[in-house]
């Protein structure tokens, strides 16, 4: 099955198709088929900002005809992508390179933009759609759109100017249903409002649309439905608030019902870590670090912080100090491999923090941290929690980790019993600081502010002895942050 569509057009002096390219001469005469050379079909991807396009070859770029806009290949290994949102929607004017859609797949949040520039003429997703890639660099169809001047008024242009090479069967039944609902001058909606209508027994011609170009949303079904007063049993994926706009509803109106969430992006890709995790033998080493030094360093900072868009907290300083003791554990820095038996130690110390956001849980790594001063750390950490927070992190932002650090004390506890990111062979939690009495050897009680530490290690690399080694000479750090001087570059 042919994974691009070649989109045709016929000569002004024939009715016969013929296979169109940009730079090739249109011959005013009919060519037959048997005499054309089908074209080389290339799949390019670019990549902008981190924004991404496929396309034809760029010798194919279509004038004033309709083309797909499909899915481009967002990362090695992506077979899949939700479509979160959607920046234009039918019958908008596009410019090239101008984002039309946001998708997010299990590694990163990414803009999609157009290759062409055109009008928009047939929306094929809707948010929360999951849309695959089919192979290698090439996806389903987002969009369909009318490349060049050309423009759709009011949904009426010739769609038995182009064919599609590939399946018989799914390319005919699509552009079928496009020419079937253009032609006999059907609504304009999208595949969502449409089976909205349809489970509710009405004619989606009826409805007025008041959406830019006479666009159907559901927010006009539900009026319609609601004028009309006789409508078939709710769908169960309407929310209250959608039944209560429909029925004109009361507080106690509708029974409670249970809720379906499919898990999407960064969920689903926790699932599939956690999965792998599940079959490492894990064992935990738990320690109590004085953190007094530690606390009088970061107001000491503050107070000579100038830069009003830099905060200084601890995490900056214990992740210098990891790094310092994973330099002489290197260990703890590796990644396994069960096919081969065999253990990677990194070079780099990319340290990955574990961020909580609204769209689930994500791991972006700090990279080369030996490298890098405290301020560094703190600038870099700074720029990937907003990121996270936005869901803007890049693919090179989550991968490429060596040791996690979550930081479950931001939120509440005194200390958690993390899983071990795969392949990643150590995980570190780290409780909440807390004051608590310490006795001196004289008997005598002072207050010391301590935090609770717990190391996540995989058995199969790593021993007991190994990390409680390695956890000494990180507290060592920690407790006398002025010991990091000696490793300063």
């Amino acid at each position: 099955m042919s994974l691009r569509r070649i989109f045709q057009k016929k000569p002004w002096s024939s009715g016969r198709r013929c296979l169109h390219s940009c730079t090739a001469q249109i011959s005013s005469q009919p060519t037959a088929a048997a005499e054309q050379k089908p074209p080389l079909l290339l799949n390019v991807r670019y990549s902008t900002k981190g924004c991404y396009l496929s396309s034809h070859a760029l010798a194919d770029h279509p004038v004033d005809g309709i083309v797909d806009v499909p899915l481009a290949q967002t990362g090695e290994g992506i077979a899949e992508c939700e479509l979160l949102k959607w920046f234009v929607e039918e019958g908008d004017q596009v410019e090239e390179f101008q984002p039309l859609c946001e998708v997010q797949s299990d590694k990163a949040t990414i803009e999609i933009t157009s290759r062409y520039k055109g009008q928009v003429s047939q929306i094929l997703h809707v948010p929360g759609d999951i849309v695959k890639v089919i192979f290698l660099t090439v996806g389903e169809t987002l969009l369909k759109m009318v490349a060049g001047e050309s423009s759709i008024p009011n949904q009426t242009y010739d769609l038995e100017n182009s064919i599609s090479v590939g399946s018989d069967t799914s390319d005919s039944d699509e552009e079928g249903s496009l020419l079937e609902n253009t032609k006999a001058g059907r609504a304009l909606s999208t595949p969502a409002v449409r089976n909205l209508a349809k489970q509710m027994g009405i004619d989606i011609n009826e409805v007025c649309g008041t959406s830019k170009h006479g666009r159907i949303l559901k927010e006009d079904v539900l009026k319609y439905v609601s004028e009309k007063g006789n409508f078939k049993e709710l769908p169960a994926s309407l929310g209250a608030t959608s039944a209560e706009q429909m029925a004109g509803g009361g507080a106690y109106g509708f029974g409670y019902q249970d809720k379906k969430l499919p898990l999407r992006g960064f969920q689903r890709a926790m699932v599939k870590s956690m999965t792998l995790a599940a079959s490492i033998p894990h064992f935990y080493f738990v320690e109590e670090i004085n953190c007094d030094a530690l606390m009088e360093l970061k107001t000491s900072f503050q107070n000579e912080n100038s830069d009003s868009e830099v905060k200084h907290t601890f995490l900056p300083v214990m992740i210098k100090a990891l790094s310092v003791a994973l330099s002489k554990y290197p260990m703890l820095n590796s990644c396994f491999s069960e096919e081969l038996h065999e253990v990677t130690l990194k070079g780099s110390h990319n340290i990955g923090v574990a961020m909580a956001t609204k769209n689930g849980l994500v791991v972006p790594n700090i990279k080369k941290v030996q490298s890098l001063s405290i301020l560094e750390i703190t600038k870099e950490l700074s720029r990937l929690q907003r990121l996270a927070l936005a869901n803007k992190l890049s693919p090179d932002d989550i991968s490429g980790g060596t040791i996690t650090l979550s930081n479950i004390g931001s939120i509440g506890g005194k200390f958690g019993s993390p899983l071990i990111n795969v392949p990643e062979v150590s995980i570190i939690a780290i409780g909440r600081i807390q004051k608590i009495p310490y006795f001196g050897d004289d008997g005598t009680a002072y207050p010391v502010s301590v935090m609770t530490v717990n190391i996540g290690a995989d058995h199969r690399v790593l021993d007991g002895a190994t990390v409680a080694r390695f956890c000494n000479e990180w507290k060592l750090y920690i407790e006398k942050p002025e010991l990091l001087m000696l490793h300063m570059r």
